[in-house]
C-alpha cells in the first residue's frame, strides 16, 4: 500500500495554506514563471494532493483540473476551492477526453506513481499537440540515498551518501507523521520514457531555494532535492 490514505490528514497539516519548504522557497516560482510563460488555458495537475498549486493556477485565471488518488486530499481540495473541478484517480487509469488540455502539471507526484509507463500514457494523451507537460521531480540521487538524507558520522563532514542508483525500487520515507512509499528511478528512466513518447525536452533546471531561513537555504543549496522539466508534445 502506497500509505496515502492513513498519511492524507498529516499531509494536509504539513503543508498548510502555504505549503512546505520546497513549495515555497524552491519550486513555487520557477513553476509559476513556467506557466506563465507557457500561457495555458486549460491546465490538468495530475497527482494535485489537496489542491495547492491548483488554487494558484485558478488565482491567475487559468481552468484547472486537479486529479488525485487519494479521497481524503481530494475532499480537502473541494472543501478549500469549492468551485475547483477536482476528481479522486490515479494517473494509470484516469480517463479524461484526449488531447484537452494545454498544460499537464507533475508537481512533485511522478516518484508517487508506481507504474511510470502507464501514467505517461494516460497524461500524453491528455495534452492537445502543440502542448506541454510541466514537471517538477525529487532529483534520482535524491530517492537513492541511503539514509534519505544527510549522516553525520563521528569523523569529518556531515554527507549525503547514495547506493544501487541505478535498482528501480519503492522506498518508505516517513516525516512528521506521514508514512508513504516513494519510488526510486535513475535519470535515464525519466528522460527514456518521456522521450519514448516522441516528446520534445523545451526546458531544464534545478533551482537554488532562494528563501527561508538561511541555514536551511544553504543546507539545500548544497544538495538540491528537486529539478524541472517542461516537455512538448509535437
Amino acid at each position: 500500500m502506497s500509505g496515502w490514505d492513513a498519511s492524507a490528514q498529516a499531509w494536509i497539516d504539513v503543508q498548510g495554506e502555504d505549503g512546505d519548504f520546497g513549495r515555497v522557497h524552491v519550486l513555487d516560482a520557477p513553476m509559476l514563471a513556467e506557466v506563465a510563460a507557457l500561457a495555458p488555458a486549460r491546465v490538468l495537475d495530475v497527482g494535485c494532493g489537496e489542491g495547492r498549486f491548483c488554487r494558484m493556477l485558478a488565482q491567475r485565471g487559468i481552468a484547472v483540473t486537479g486529479i488525485d488518488p487519494t479521497a481524503a486530499l481530494i475532499a480537502e481540495a473541494r472543501r478549500r476551492h469549492p468551485q475547483g473541478d477536482y476528481h479522486v484517480a490515479a494517473a494509470e487509469t484516469m480517463t479524461l477526453p484526449e488531447s484537452a488540455y494545454d498544460l499537464a502539471v507533475c508537481y512533485l507526484s511522478l516518484i508517487d506513481m508506481p507504474d511510470l509507463d502507464a501514467a505517461l500514457v494516460r497524461i500524453v494523451s491528455a495534452i492537445r499537440p502543440g502542448g506541454h507537460l510541466l514537471i517538477a521531480n525529487l532529483t534520482s540521487f535524491n530517492t537513492a540515498a541511503v539514509h534519505l538524507g544527510w549522516v553525520k558520522l563521528l569523523l569529518g563532514e556531515p554527507s549525503f551518501p547514495i547506493d544501487h542508483y541505478l535498482d528501480e525500487r519503492a522506498r518508505r520515507t516517513a516525516w512528521r507523521g506521514i508514512d508513504i512509499l516513494n519510488h526510486h528511478r535513475p535519470m535515464k528512466r525519466y528522460m527514456q520514457a518521456l522521450l519514448g513518447h516522441g516528446l520534445v525536452l523545451t526546458h531544464f533546471d534545478e533551482p537554488p531555494a532562494t528563501g527561508g531561513p538561511p541555514d536551511k537555504r544553504d543546507r539545500y543549496n548544497r544538495v538540491p532535492n528537486f529539478l524541472i522539466m517542461t516537455w512538448k508534445r509535437p
